[in-house]
This record gives C-alpha cells, structure tokens and sequence, in this order.
C-alpha cells in the first residue's frame, strides 16, 4: 500500500486521541475498530485502516497585557514579541488581546480577525500608565471566554505581576479555565504571585527576562 502524504494538521503529543483513517501521522493501529472496518471486504481501502491519533482543538486564548506604569522600556519590546509569536503560534486559533493597568480596555475581542500589526500598533498606543489591577484584567479576559468549552479556552498573562489596586487576584485566577503567566523580571516583579496565579490557573508560570526569551517559554506554554 503506498503511503499517503503526511498530514500536518494534527500535532503528535498535543491534543486528545482520536481514532482517524491513517494519513501517515501516526503509527499507533487502532487494532479493534480496523478489524471492524475490513470484516468482510477483501480488497480493503486505505481509509479502513485506521489508527489513534492525537488531534489538537481550535483553542481560544486571551492575552493580558500589563501597561501600567511599570511596564516602560525593554518590557515594550517584550509585550510586542508576545503579540508577534502568538500570532504565529495561534495561526488557526481564536486570539482575544486585553491591556490593563489599573483598568482594562479589550483591543480585540474574541473571533475578530486582525493582523498582528494591527494587533501591535493598538498596544503601542496605550500609554503605559497607573496602578496594577491584575484581578480586573483576568475578570475581563473570563468575560472574552464566555460560551467557550473550558478545555479549548485559556489566559495567558504578560505583566511583572506587581499588583498593588483592586483584591486579590488569586480567586479570580481559580475561576479561570486555565492562566498561564510571563512574568517580566527586567525590573521590579513579584515572581511569588506570579507562581501563585498559575498555580491556582492550573496552568504555567515562565519567566522572561527580554524579548529574546519570549519565543522559548511560549514554546513551553502551549506544548499542553
């Protein structure tokens, strides 16, 4: 039987089994349900040989962005290497983008298709300004995820985390169908929160230190 071309649409490792006609991206034989498919036909056609493979879903992510005062110099370049990988990371993916300080504003809004340019030159505009109030921003990005299955939807938070207006984040972040955080270390951070806030997110906690470091612990955040 010649083999097919290699499908690239499904990630080896990422996404939930599923029991698919082989299209040469798997070499695991869902021994029981070929069986069923080949009973009784001797000339069996390549898509009643199939095999378990692991399928990623459309996601739906929301990133928060920390402009408040804070977040000057190098951490712009940082905020606009975030927008850029994830707009290559999340190419057939929903992208919702929120920049908060002591309040929140929502550039895009969930399932609006705009170029990453577009995205980054609506973030340049933001002056960075005021307090930190992580809880309003994670409490505006759940609102972005509403009607989104909880397995598909997660927040990921780009901020020093030094949060110092509103309560306490960390109930906000539980409720969260899962938060991932980058905290920025290239000046005053609070790295103890951000540990906190992915744990109770059920999700990661990468630290960056530049704009160089962004590309990786994305990578390392969505390799779940």
């Amino acid at each position: 039987m010649p083999r097919p071309p290699r499908d690239r649409r499904s990630r080896r490792g990422v996404g939930e089994l599923a029991t698919l006609p082989w299209a040469g991206g798997s070499d695991e034989l869902d021994l029981e349900r070929t069986l069923e498919a080949l009973a009784g036909n001797p000339y069996p056609e390549e898509t009643e040989i199939l095999v378990r493979e692991r399928v990623r879903q459309r996601r739906s992510v929301v990133l928060v962005v920390d402009v408040s005062g804070s977040m000057k110099g190098e951490r712009v370049r940082t905020a606009a290497a975030t927008v850029g990988a994830l707009a290559g990371e999340l190419a057939r993916d929903s992208l919702a983008v929120v920049a908060f300080w002591s309040d929140a504003a929502v550039l895009v809004r969930m399932g609006e298709q705009v170029a990453p340019l577009t995205v980054l030159d609506l973030l340049l505009r933001v002056p960075t300004q005021g307090l930190t109030n992580v809880t309003f921003a994670l409490e505006t990005a759940a609102r972005q995820l509403a009607g989104v299955p909880p397995r598909d939807a997660r927040v990921l938070l780009l901020s020093d985390c030094v949060h110092n207006a509103g309560p306490d984040p960390r109930l906000t972040a539980a409720r969260l169908p899962r938060l991932d955080v980058l905290l920025d270390t290239s000046g005053e951070d609070d790295v103890e929160l951000g540990r906190d806030l992915a744990r109770a997110g059920r999700g990661r906690l990468r630290l960056v230190r530049d704009h160089r470091d962004v590309a990786a612990a994305l990578t390392a955040v969505f390799a779940e």
